[in-house]
């Protein structure tokens, strides 16, 4: 079977009809609606809140996920678990970027909640696109999956790069391309003034440093997006499990960035542990797209791949919590850097 034909009737197969493509973003802008909705009034973030709206952000995507297996089958139930997986390990890992950029911002602690959710409304966006850009190149371009693959290896071999040189990462907010961009255009202010943007001072609007950040973020989105996207379709060529898996991890990263803070300095082997996923991920593409042109070419079951991903977080979980068993609570934290 040649590629071309191999590819096309690949893009066809979805479980995807308009009426689930119409209800699930339907619900998608609920929550973020519900979620712009509870951040409305700037506050800090308690244990328990963040706890009780985590614990919702789970449950609701393995819900979802025992419907899909219900509903459609045990296939399409493992390529949304094994894809919801790999999109909430990649999404722990821009959790770490924004504390980054938090802390370089001394963003207040009550705004936090609220720069983190532009920063997820922006995502949803960014990979409802490229999530449309890549069906249209596995639909059309025979090579799609060795380019996904490609550039899956490349981003893995900078994050283990990263991750080898092990020195101390610093978020210098004067040289960050957005930043200057946005100085040139319009003044900036010093002082926070709530969750406003612009503000009027001297007789002319001026930009507060929330709107800097939220900019900050919304560009990493960006990079987050291009590693994201060609990930989960090397689980699934489904570009509605695609959609769904990216959309529910992204959902939860609000509250999910408030349990994880203190835990977050101590996953000091993540970036070794993403590194082998995507490597991983990226050399599956290149086999499935091998295979769709010499069928002697082995392919690696999604099942196979769901056994890895979770090996990998696994211990490298347990590696990192030994090697930062002794840091001391409240202590300074030394921040590694992911990327």
């Amino acid at each position: 079977m040649s590629g071309s034909s191999y590819l096309s009737a690949a893009e066809l197969s979805s479980v995807g009809s308009p009426t689930l493509w119409a209800v699930t973003i339907v619900g998608v802008l609920v929550l973020l609606v519900l979620d712009f909705l509870v951040t409305r009034r700037p506050h800090e973030v308690s244990m328990r809140e963040a706890l009780g709206w985590s614990a919702f952000y789970i449950a609701l995507p393995l819900a979802f996920g025992a419907w899909i297996w219900s509903r459609f089958g045990s296939q399409q139930g493992v390529e949304y678990l094994t894809g919801y997986l790999v999109e909430k390990s990649l999404s722990v890992d821009n959790l770490f970027v924004f504390m980054l950029l938090l802390a370089a911002f001394a963003v207040p602690a009550a705004l936090a909640q609220r720069v983190l959710l532009y920063g997820i409304a922006g995502a949803l966006v960014l990979r409802a696109v490229f999530i449309a850009l890549g069906a249209a190149a596995l639909q059309t371009l025979d090579f799609a999956f060795l380019l996904f693959g490609l550039i899956l290896l490349v981003t893995a071999i900078k994050l283990l790069r990263d991750a080898l040189s092990g020195h101390e990462q610093e978020v210098d907010i004067n040289k960050m391309r957005s930043v200057r961009l946005l100085r040139k255009v319009m003044p900036v202010v010093d002082d926070y003034h709530g969750t406003r943007m612009t503000i009027r001072q001297q007789g002319r609007r001026a930009l507060t440093p929330f709107a800097l950040v939220v900019v900050a973020v919304l560009a990493t989105d960006i990079v987050f997006a291009v590693d994201s996207v060609p990930a989960v379709y090397g689980i699934t060529e489904d570009p509605y499990l695609v959609f769904a898996t990216n959309a529910f991890a992204l959902l939860g990263l609000r509250a999910l960035y408030f349990v994880l803070h203190a835990a977050l300095s101590r996953l000091v082997h993540l970036s070794y542990g993403l590194a082998i996923i995507l490597a991983f991920i990226g050399v599956k593409l290149g086999l499935h797209w091998a295979h769709g042109i010499w069928s002697g070419v082995p392919e690696i079951p999604t099942l196979a791949s769901l056994g890895v991903i979770i090996g990998v977080l696994i211990v490298v979980t347990v590696t990192s919590l030994r090697a930062t068993r002794d840091q001391v609570p409240g202590e300074p934290e030394v921040v590694s850097e992911r990327r």
